[in-house]
């Protein structure tokens, strides 16, 4: 049964507010005024319902991601969205994902200088475009972040929910990918403090797969677990009401709203 309408109330009532709903109708018609903004929906419009059936893995932060089997991701050829600073890998791995998504504001920052030189398709949140220039592989994505949302089309908004896992989810559903592989999604940190807090980092990252993800004093956002895996329920509801499943084929880690079912037997099985 369709339960996004409970968990958005949990959301209102438990989680840090959104923005007023008139700061995001400025928000929006700022955005639809800029340039950018009518080429991008063009641009992700090109990708909806482009692999209807296929497999995709979503490759997240955490640091179980390092037991991911890259060589046999790699031949599996399956279409893979990399995360934020994915790039950290490519020394370690001859890997690299199908697609790239980044949509906290600090993150795209701390790796403009690796947005505005590769030539994978790369989808930010439009503040992006105050970092990386709109080249061809560029889509800049509109975050309307009305708590409980779910975009099935990625043109017009998407909804962060609180991670951007969630937002790779909605341009996985948007591209009619029928099912999905989490893999370092481990859903936990060390760090203590509270939900969304601006932080400096340590000299060494031990919440992400690489100790150098944040670190030597930059800025990052804690995390905000529970808000997650509310959004995750409502990922689940919603590829589920469609016919289509989420795994987690993460080793370890402490998510546990998807079913769980090893990489190797997701990408190998038929359908």
């Amino acid at each position: 049964m369709n339960n996004s309408k409970n968990i958005d109330k949990k959301i209102k009532a438990t989680l840090n507010p959104y923005r007023s709903a008139l700061a995001l109708m400025l928000y929006r018609a700022l955005w639809d005024l800029h340039p950018y903004s009518w080429v991008s929906r063009k641009k992700i419009n090109e990708w909806k319902n482009r692999y209807p059936g296929k497999k995709a893995v979503i490759l997240c932060n955490g640091p179980s991601l390092n037991q991911t089997n890259f060589e046999k991701l790699t031949e599996s050829k399956v279409f893979t969205f990399g995360l934020n600073k994915i790039n950290l890998l490519f020394s370690r791995v001859n890997f690299r994902p199908s697609a790239i998504v980044a949509v906290n504001s600090y993150v795209i920052e701390q790796a403009a200088d690796f947005y505005n030189t590769t030539n994978i398709p790369i989808f930010l949140d439009s503040v992006g475009r105050h970092h990386v220039t709109f080249n061809k592989n560029v889509h800049f994505l509109h975050s309307a972040n009305i708590g409980g949302s779910f975009a099935k089309d990625c043109s017009i908004s998407i909804n962060q929910g609180f991670t951007v896992t969630y937002a790779a989810m909605q341009l996985a559903f948007h591209m009619g990918f029928d099912e999905v592989a989490l893999v370092g999604c481990d859903h936990s940190f060390d760090v203590k403090g509270p939900a969304t807090k601006t932080v400096i980092a340590d000299k060494k990252d031990t919440n992400h797969f690489d100790p150098n993800y944040f670190a030597g004093g930059v800025k990052w956002q804690l995390p905000n677990l529970a808000a997650s895996a509310l959004h995750y329920d409502i990922a689940k509801d919603i590829f589920e009401s469609h016919g289509r499943k989420i795994f987690n084929c993460t080793e370890g880690g402490k998510l546990e709203v998807f079913p769980r079912q090893p990489l190797d037997e997701f990408l190998d099985a038929e359908r």
